[in-house]
């Protein structure tokens, strides 16, 4: 025989265990799987239930029947202990088959009509523990018809007419334990139900995965252009309209993050391309003039230095928002923002002037670095826009360590006080002020913030009347035992 061959030279499938076959054959659809999973489990217990049933049935019934020819036997008995039968016995009104029987001999000394001339039913005797004979004949001992069974019960009877006897009353075993009849109508019962009850899973399971297979078509024609496009939810309010919210959530979220990322790719090639263009054009112009003149060629180079540590700056700023959102935290410390802002800025020779006001010292768990970076940034847009001075307010608030900086300049308009945090911002009055300035301090500030568990807010200055940036950072446990709280040490605070 020749047929195709597997790669290992056996014929297909041969070599497959169990598993494979398994995963050949099963099914792949949740709504096959719940109602061929459902439909199994309920056909192992219907089987179990079914087997329970037809043993209790068939036991009852024949007890029933059992009984009856005992009552028989017992009214025979109490008979023959007074007076013989003057014939054949007559047979009750459910039980045809009666014998009275020689307890030693085993001779048939009386019978009703059914059973006349036959030999005794059984040789099968009471005993003192079991005065009752239960048991079971067939066949043409039974003196019926050889595919027919006997239900015998009988009794002892002493001194009665007959002598010491046995009573033997038989009933025919019940067409529907001599038959199948019994089980074949509740099997047929049984798949019925598993039938009716697949089919009704399978439309219950399909009506409850509709909105999953609206969802997946739906995701099916998404792309990056029509991220503004929403799942649809179900009014179910279960599992998969949760789902669909949730989605759509991420969806929202998503769509926020490729419209700041082209925004941001788009400024920043704005960003980039101005200083870069201002060079190319410098050097053109240089390198057309056939007899430079060696002080214009040093206002050139410095022209050019300078362009270069603006676009160094705006280089050095992307990385570090390209830093902040991979999420990549580095090593924290714990940190006295007292004493940082006035190691880092408090200067007797500072201009505009710099005051810091603190109760103590204000503890946060977070990285000196970066840190530092923040309030560079705040108090370097504050000297940009203030007058005269700028104060620096430490303090502690609802388990939240609080740091304001405010100016004595012009203010934030309020409807640009959320403005002056996105990428590249900048208000007019910034590229007045500082031309070089590539509008990501703000923004790489907040980052940091939020990093850290925190805010940053721009606000008015109650105080002085101009800006005021609100910094808050989650408060840093007290440490009894820390060396650097300078309270411990008795040093006073550094505050204006």
């Amino acid at each position: 025989m020749s047929g195709p061959l597997g790669d290992n030279g056996s014929m297909p499938g041969w070599n497959d265990g169990p598993g494979r076959v398994w995963d050949r054959i099963r099914p792949r659809s949740i709504r096959a799987r719940v109602t061929f999973g459902a439909v199994a489990v309920l056909a192992v217990v219907t089987g179990l239930g079914l087997a329970v049933t037809i043993f209790l049935v068939r036991e009852a019934i024949v007890a029933q029947v059992r009984d009856l020819a005992a009552e028989e036997a017992r009214n025979v008995a109490d008979h023959i202990a007074v007076q013989r039968y003057p014939e054949l016995i007559p047979g009750g009104e459910a039980v045809l088959r009666i014998q009275v029987v020689a307890r030693d001999s085993g001779e048939v000394l009386a019978s009703s009509d059914a059973l006349e001339g036959q030999p005794q039913l059984t040789a099968e005797r009471p005993t003192p523990s079991d005065p009752r004979v239960d048991t079971t004949v067939c066949g043409p001992t039974a003196g019926v018809d050889p595919r027919m069974c006997l239900l015998v019960a009988g009794y002892a009877a002493d001194d009665t007419a007959y002598g010491d006897v046995v009573v033997l009353a038989a009933v025919g075993t019940p067409q529907v334990v001599a038959t199948h009849t019994l089980e074949d109508s509740l099997v047929v019962l049984s798949c019925v139900l598993l039938a009716v009850t697949g089919v009704i899973i399978w439309y219950g399971v399909g009506r409850a995965l509709r909105p999953v297979e609206q969802i997946r078509a739906q995701l099916d024609t998404l792309s990056v252009s029509d991220l503004h496009r929403r799942l649809p939810v179900p009014r179910s309010e279960d599992e998969i309209a949760h789902l669909a919210r949730t989605a759509n959530d991420s969806l929202a979220r998503m769509e926020e993050a490729v419209t700041r990322q082209r925004r941001f790719v788009s400024d920043a090639s704005h960003e980039l391309r101005n200083p870069i263009a201002g060079m190319r054009t410098k050097l053109e112009v240089e390198l057309s003039d056939p007899d430079p003149d060696p002080r214009m060629r040093e206002g050139l180079l410095s022209s050019l230095l300078s362009d270069t540590e603006r676009l160094e700056n705006i280089v050095a700023d992307l990385l570090e928002l390209a830093r902040l959102d991979t999420g990549v935290a580095p090593a924290q410390e714990r940190l006295d923002l007292s004493a940082l802002v006035a190691e880092e800025f408090l200067s007797e020779r500072r201009e505009p002037e710099l005051r810091l006001h603190s109760s103590g010292p204000v503890h946060v768990h977070a990285s000196r670095l970066r840190l530092v970076r923040v309030l560079t940034n705040l108090i370097a847009n504050a000297d940009r826009h203030a007058r005269s001075r700028i104060d620096v307010i430490v303090r502690r608030e609802d388990g939240f360590a609080v740091v304001e900086v405010h100016d004595d300049g012009a203010g934030i308009p309020p409807g640009e006080r959320e403005r002056v945090f996105e990428r590249f911002a900048r208000l007019s009055e910034s590229r007045e002020r500082d031309p070089g300035g590539s509008g990501l301090g703000l923004a790489i500030s907040r980052e940091i913030a939020r990093a850290h568990g925190g805010s940053l807010l721009a606000g008015h200055s109650e105080l002085l009347g101009g800006a005021a940036f609100t910094l808050r950072l989650p408060e840093s446990p007290e440490d009894p035992g820390d060396p650097g709280d300078p309270d411990r040490h008795g040093r006073p605070d550094r505050s204006g």
